[in-house]
């Protein structure tokens, strides 16, 4: 049997050894890379601090998960499939690619392990491997160069569309599997090997196209395709830094060091604490060095999906917001200001760069974006940073400079007075049979934490009430912390005001730690992330919904049946509620236990509910969209069949009442809170 001289030991024209070029190619190809890399990493370098090695087993979780599991793909179903199987070839062909370097100064060179029977099963599945890779290139091409999905499309205002780039690479990693397949299929044919073969892989239908063909064909056939995979490897390699296929390299570093605490706003600066505040020069992101290393890692790992703006609710309403061009034209400034050769460019400010006011005021901060990306891409702390820096410079919105200084000055946004705070339950008929304890003046085991706008919204009001009512029907041994009680600071901390919030929470922490409760229980998502997520070394915090379903399921709480059986009913989930805490399933448990209650659900529902439009203070802020978030959301509650729309928020409350009004659909259609809800099917 005769055998195929392999790259090692081949010479070209008979004289100069092809392993010369073996050596070469490998030595440009890694000092290129490196010089790349060290030129990419200069920015991070540059950056904020960001502690990111704490909670290491969630990390762990969140790459075996997230990043080898690629759990999140098949939310879009077709692109998700076509990008597992990709990424799953890339992994088991990364030992072949690797040994294939290696076989350019060694012939027949095989990684330790992988001589017998190991080696046989790898090269069955990695043949196959190969073939299902090549087929997804070319459905991804046709999909992206043909069909042209719209969440890929780039408005001109953003730049330039990256479809060219994206088929080009698909170009690139078919050219990898055809030529590591002949390669292999040439020296099968040449030496009339009969081992089993992986049938209808590329290596099978290649080998049986080139068993007739000369053996000095096959013979330059082995090398020249051995070469074109070497330096399509290394060219590869080099280019993936350059544009939006950095996320090959970066996505695995990028998940790990993902957030792994939802619902918690990151400090103004890693390792200066709350009380050293006043010691910093400057806060939030005002220029692209002003970001942290994790976010500057974020730019470089977006893969331009486009899912996070397909999901992003200021988007769909057609607000100055996409999130992916957040994230893209970043990387584009930081691959301007940071060349592959000469001086870095000197940074500008960001909002007056590449980023408008009106663009960053956008967000509500629902997390629909960060809960849809697939690489672990972060938003809201974005955001946040860059409000910082605004709110630092003086550019705050007009209509929202009017409840920042009532927050101030009265710890609300609606400028009333502290002593109010407790007059919803000074309402005649409800005063006449149910007294709140003051925890002022007496104690309790709870504490409910009424918030602003149950406080002193007239329309709102009612969610205190119900409340207090469940509380007491449940057992429960509450009071309120009165005049004591200020605004949460969830909107505030999300606007950008940080010495505002933690002025707000020091009041907070104070009167909640000398009232001696046990727990916390609110109506409010809002105040619950809040004090759950931002505060610091509270008592345990509920939110309304999970002390209804757990007194439901003891038994402490007993539901009649429906009130109105012909009436069809959705949940809305509230995004402080759902994607920020977790919390789905008790606010269905509960409705679902009203005997005759028939309940559908929406499309978008769960970690995929659709914004109301409340969050981050937009409740007072007049931002420019062609349709209102609410109007979107009532709608699709239409298109489910549902006539209630039930949520636990009084935010989304307010919004969906108000939308139900803007779409036309009074008297079709109505929005009740969860509390109201309940507290009509008491026992």
């Amino acid at each position: 049997m005769a055998s195929i001289i392999g790259p090692a030991s081949f010479k070209f024209f008979g004289i100069f050894p092809a392993v010369i070029l073996s050596f070469i190619l490998p030595v440009i190809g890694i000092g290129l890379f490196s010089y790349i890399m060290a030129r990419r990493i200069a920015p991070l370098v540059r950056a904020n601090p960001d502690s990111r090695f704490d909670q290491i087993g969630k990390r762990v979780k969140n790459l075996i998960l997230v990043w080898l599991g690629q759990i999140r793909q098949p939310r879009y179903m077709l692109a998700g499939v076509l990008h597992i199987v990709i990424f799953a070839g890339f992994l088991i062909l990364s030992i072949r690619s690797t040994s294939l370097v290696i076989v350019g100064f060694s012939d027949g060179f095989v990684v330790p392990g992988f001589g017998g029977l190991l080696g046989d099963i790898y090269n069955f599945f990695k043949d196959y491997a190969a073939t299902c890779v090549l087929i997804a290139c070319i459905i991804a091409a046709v999909r992206r160069g043909i069909f042209k999905p719209k969440r890929y499309a780039v408005p001109e205002k953003y730049g330039k569309d990256h479809t060219a780039e994206a088929v080009f690479v698909l170009g690139i990693i078919a050219t990898l599997m055809i030529s590591e397949s002949l390669f292999e299929a040439s020296e099968l044919a040449y030496t009339g090997h009969e081992h089993f073969l992986a049938p209808l892989s590329l290596v099978w239908i290649f080998k049986g196209i080139l068993s007739s063909a000369p053996q000095n064909v096959l013979q330059g056939l082995h090398i020249f395709t051995y070469f074109v995979h070497d330096l399509t490897f290394f060219f590869f390699l080099c280019f993936l830094p350059m544009g939006k296929h950095f996320h090959v390299i970066t996505s695995i570093f990028n998940v790990f060091f993902m957030r792994v605490q939802k619902g918690k706003i990151k400090p103004v600066m890693h390792g200066v604490s709350d009380d050293k505040l006043d010691d910093l020069e400057s806060f939030g992101v005002k220029k692209l060095e002003d970001f942290t290393w994790k976010h500057m890692l974020d730019f470089y790992s977006c893969a331009d999906c486009g899912r996070c703006s397909d999901h992003c609710p200021a988007n769909a309403a057609g607000r100055p917001l996409s999130p992916r061009f957040i994230t893209i034209k970043a990387r584009d400034l930081i691959f301007k200001n940071y060349p592959m050769s000469g001086e870095i460019y000197k940074s500008n400010l960001l909002v007056e760069d590449i980023y408008t006011e009106d663009e960053i005021w956008s967000c509500t901060t629902c997390g629909a974006c960060e809960e849809e990306c697939p690489l672990g891409i972060e938003y809201i702390d974005k955001m946040v940073d860059l409000r910082r820096g605004m709110v630092d410079e003086g550019m705050v919105p007009q209509s929202l400079q009017k409840p920042l200084k009532a927050l101030e000055k009265r710890g609300n946004p609606y400028g009333k007075m502290e002593k109010k705070r407790a007059d919803w339950a000074k309402d005649k008929e409800f005063k006449a049979t149910h007294q709140i304890k003051d925890l002022a003046k007496e104690k309790a085991d709870t504490l409910y934490f009424v918030d602003s706008i149950t406080s002193y919204d007239d329309e709102i009001q009612d969610i205190a009430r119900r409340t207090s009512i469940i509380l007491e029907k449940a057992g429960v041994d509450f009071g309120i912390l009165g005049k004591l009680e200020k605004d949460s600071g969830n909107e505030v901390i999300r606007f950008g005001e940080e010495m505002l919030y933690q002025d707000l929470k020091e009041q907070n922490t104070e009167a909640i730690m000398e009232s001696g409760v046990k727990q916390i229980v609110t109506a409010d998502p809002h105040a619950y992330n809040a004090l759950k997520n931002d505060y610091d070394n509270l008592v345990p915090v509920k939110h309304i919904s999970q002390v209804v379903a757990q007194k439901i399921t003891t038994g402490e709480l007993d539901l009649k049946p429906c009130q109105n059986p012909d009436k069809i009913y959705v949940y809305h989930d509230p995004c402080y509620l759902g994607r920020h805490n977790g919390i789905y399933e008790e606010p269905r448990q509960a409705m679902d236990a009203i005997d005759g209650l028939t309940r559908v659900e929406l499309e978008k529902s769960r970690d995929r509910s659709f914004c109301c439009g409340g969050g981050g203070l937009m409740l007072f802020y007049e931002p420019e969209e062609e349709i209102r978030m609410g109007v979107l959301r009532v709608n699709m509650a239409a298109e489910a069949g549902a006539n209630v729309i039930v949520t636990a928020c009084p935010f989304c409350l307010v919004n969906i009442q108000d939308a139900i009004k803007v779409a036309g659909k009074e008297g079709e259609m109505e929005a009740l809170d969860f509390t109201e809800l309940i507290e009509q099917h008491l026992k």
